[in-house]
């Protein structure tokens, strides 16, 4: 388990939350595994910029990522129009947990071949 640091622009401080569904052992992580992360963060941001009001559904898209290493691991901080949320530090390198975030905010691709 991890916490979840939130600001929202135009808030007088931070709230900080645990978050659930993300496994402790970041180097055992998949890709679904990086989503709960990206989803557990953005849905920390909507339950502070909305106290109490219904859970919207997650898109994981319209916002953008930084990957900074910290003693112990690296830190994700994701930022949105509506405000920022900070989560780790989690043990995986900086270059793998980059390249796991962009294929999951990417998706599957589809290659298109051409004659």
């Amino acid at each position: 388990m991890s916490d979840v640091d939130v600001w929202v622009r135009g808030a007088s401080g931070a709230v900080t939350e645990k978050m659930t569904g993300v496994t402790a052992d970041a180097t055992a992580w998949s890709d679904a595994d990086v989503r709960t992360l990206l989803e557990q963060m953005l849905s920390a941001i909507d339950r502070a910029k909305n106290p109490g009001g219904p859970s919207p559904v997650v898109a994981l898209r319209g916002f953008s990522w930084i990957v900074s290493p910290e003693a112990g691991g690296v830190l994700v901080h994701l930022e949105l129009q509506t405000g920022t949320a900070s989560a780790g530090p989690f043990a995986i390198s900086e270059a793998r947990l980059n390249e796991m975030i962009a294929r999951v905010v990417g998706g599957q691709k589809e290659s298109t071949l051409v004659h």
